[in-house]
């Protein structure tokens, strides 16, 4: 699942104001040093699953059991992004170098996916990873080849824990024509966000493809679709809608769906589904509430991972659970909060219920799910410390028996970003 998820609306939105320039942006280019820059980013991540009402968790290695997990990590990474060299097509550079660092953890209590594990079926103290990817430019296309973070709907790398997924390949990104965005990419390999290796998630190939176009500041529609080899195809759509009505309100309507079929071995097992939501949320002022409803049909529930754990663009896709099970049909309400508008910039509150019904467990017989979710930020305004955050997020997930096992996730998030460049 994919907490910290990139948003199509952000992507859409993005081709369509960032972009509106039709002049050339390797035409202003000031050179590879003059436009480079390097960022730092250390994630604290305390994580607890207690699993209730008899849910164990057994160590993969030693074979014992618990009735819970709890670790706590540190995760630095360090960003840099050159700009490109001057002329008719430029070139670049981007690196990076991810470490992640264990404060606590235990045998019995790993495996909440942010540490991997050793021998004797503990957490690693530490690991670090470091990938660089080339790039040129010719106008406004970008051509990078190499390890490099993703945000398609259909191969976009999770970063939910202490380092993100990285991915290896190339990827062409084009925005010649004003509001619309063309790309296009074949990767080879992808690193799991516990596990440090080049292909840690056993890619064999994914080639993808999409198109995203700003009609208006008010509309955005996207397409996607990729061919994840022995595992699955995928076709993507998204329409976005936003209607102000006042200087203070607006009503905003997401449709995001899937369509995926087997492909080769089916290494993902069963993997024919169909699955779709949309959100209509109503912001005024600090407030906005929002209802969704999610379907999914077909032979199997919606399928995703080794094509990256954010390729899962739906409205309930939340902190726990994807109410994505074979033929559920799900409701959320949500309500969000800034309480800038009361004079505590900075922070924010947000609350969500969902409830999963209709999942066909087998034999006839269907199971229900549901998941209350409460989080609180705050992010620091100004001083030495400006832009460090302290995020809780507090998830209780519920489900029968015939389903899966209740749980109690908590998280404390602690991150502060540093610009070096």
């Amino acid at each position: 699942m994919q907490v910290m998820k990139w948003s199509v609306i952000a992507l859409a939105v993005a081709a369509g104001s960032t972009q509106m320039a039709v002049a050339s942006s390797q035409a202003d280019s000031k050179g590879f040093v003059e436009d480079s820059s390097l960022n730092v980013l250390s994630r604290a991540l305390y994580m607890n699953r207690d699993y209730r009402n008899g849910g164990a968790n057994t160590n993969s290695v030693t074979g014992k059991t618990n009735g819970y997990r709890e670790e706590t990590g540190l995760g630095i990474r360090a960003l840099f992004e050159s700009g490109f060299t001057q002329g008719t097509v430029g070139f670049g550079l981007d690196a990076h170098s991810l470490t992640s660092i264990k404060l606590d953890s235990g045998k019995g209590r790993h495996s909440n996916g942010l540490f991997g594990t050793t021998d004797d079926g503990s957490a690693d103290d530490t690991q670090t990873e470091v990938g660089a990817a080339a790039k040129l430019r010719l106008s406004n296309s970008v051509l990078k080849y190499g390890n490099q973070f993703t945000g398609s709907p259909v191969f976009a790398t999770d970063d939910s824990r202490i380092l993100p997924e990285v991915a290896t390949g190339t990827l062409l990104t084009v925005n010649e024509i004003e509001g619309l965005e063309l790309s296009a990419g074949r990767f080879t390999a992808i690193s799991s966000q516990a596990n440090t290796g080049h292909d840690s998630l056993g890619l064999k190939s994914a080639n993808i493809a999409g198109v995203s176009y700003a009609f208006t500041d008010d509309l955005t529609a996207a397409i996607h679709a990729s061919d994840v080899e022995d595992h699955f195809k995928k076709a993507y759509v998204n329409l976005n809608y936003n209607l102000p009505l006042t200087e203070d309100q607006a009503l905003n309507f997401d449709f995001n769906g899937y369509k995926t079929s087997g492909d080769g071995q089916e290494l993902s097992g069963e993997a024919d589904n169909k699955i779709w939501s949309l959100a209509a949320a109503y912001s005024i002022g600090a407030h906005k509430f929002t209802l969704a409803h999610q379907s999914s049909s077909g032979d199997a529930g919606y399928v995703y991972g080794v094509d990256g754990g954010g390729s899962i663009f739906l409205a309930n896709s939340i902190q726990y659970s994807d109410f994505n099970g074979k033929d559920e049909k799900s409701w959320q309400a949500r309500y969000d909060i800034n309480m800038a508008t009361y004079g505590v910039p900075g922070l924010s509150f947000m609350t969500r219920y969902v409830t999963g019904t209709d999942i066909d467990v087998g034999g006839g017989e269907e199971a229900k799910e549901h998941e209350l979710n409460i989080e609180a930020k705050y992010v620091l305004q100004d001083g030495p410390a400006k832009d460090l955050s302290f995020r809780v997020r507090n998830a209780i997930y519920r489900a029968d028996s015939s389903y899966t096992g209740d749980v109690n996730d908590f998280r404390l998030i602690v991150e502060y970003p540093l610009e070096i460049l």
